[in-house]
């Protein structure tokens, strides 16, 4: 079998050992880029959450990865944004009030809860599948997943929410608009039900 090659992206920091060992645990074969490359290389690009929005877009465009991930997506080629990786496709962040890559419209929002839910939201939370997707085939219609987050997707499409997530209130926890794929919860530190999502996103695009 051909194999599948997967750009991880290193934007000067994120979680890159433990999305690397699981994407190769799940099939591909991954290596880490910090700046643009050429397209035929690879198979698609993953986004690893875990970071600041400040200091994450001042990275893409000092190495002029903002537009290079533009172009990516908008030839509809595999992407996978965790976490830090879903906010960035946005016009918009609360953090930082910072301009994202604005490949989609919306802003990400700061959790805004009441008394009794902390912030950040972390821990094992369940997810609310909204429709069929390849990267979610093998997952029942609720599933509990790892989350680490301050802040939430809020787009202005609801076609583009993937599954949704409650904490205080329901916030979208993933998107998909063609081949771009955006989660709010981090597969990596999700066991056995995370590693089937690499695994399924590996398999549909091999």
């Amino acid at each position: 079998m051909s194999e599948f090659k997967i750009a991880l992206l290193d934007y000067g920091m994120g979680n890159l050992r433990s999305v690397c060992r699981a994407l190769e645990h799940s099939g591909g074969q991954v290596d880490v880029v910090s700046e643009p490359f050429d397209e035929a290389m690879y198979q698609a690009i993953v986004f690893p959450g875990q970071g600041a929005m400040v200091q994450c877009m001042r990275h893409l465009k000092s190495k002029g990865l903002d537009h290079f991930l533009r172009n990516w997506i908008e030839k509809d080629k595999p992407y996978l944004g965790i976490c830090l990786g879903l906010h960035v496709l946005f016009e918009f962040s609360e953090e930082g009030n910072t301009e994202g890559l604005g490949l989609f419209k919306g802003q990400v929002k700061r959790f805004d809860l009441e008394a009794g839910f902390k912030i950040p939201h972390m821990g094992w939370n369940p997810v609310q599948f909204k429709r069929d997707s390849a990267v979610f085939h093998e997952n029942k219609s609720v599933d509990s997943f790892y989350f680490v987050h301050s802040y939430h997707a809020n787009p202005e499409d609801s076609e583009l929410a993937l599954c949704t997530t409650n904490y205080g209130h329901e916030f979208v926890s993933g998107i998909q608009n063609g081949n771009c794929y955006g989660l709010q919860f981090h597969p990596e530190k999700s066991q056995a039900k995370g590693l089937q999502i690499y695994s399924n996103f590996i398999k549909y695009y091999k």
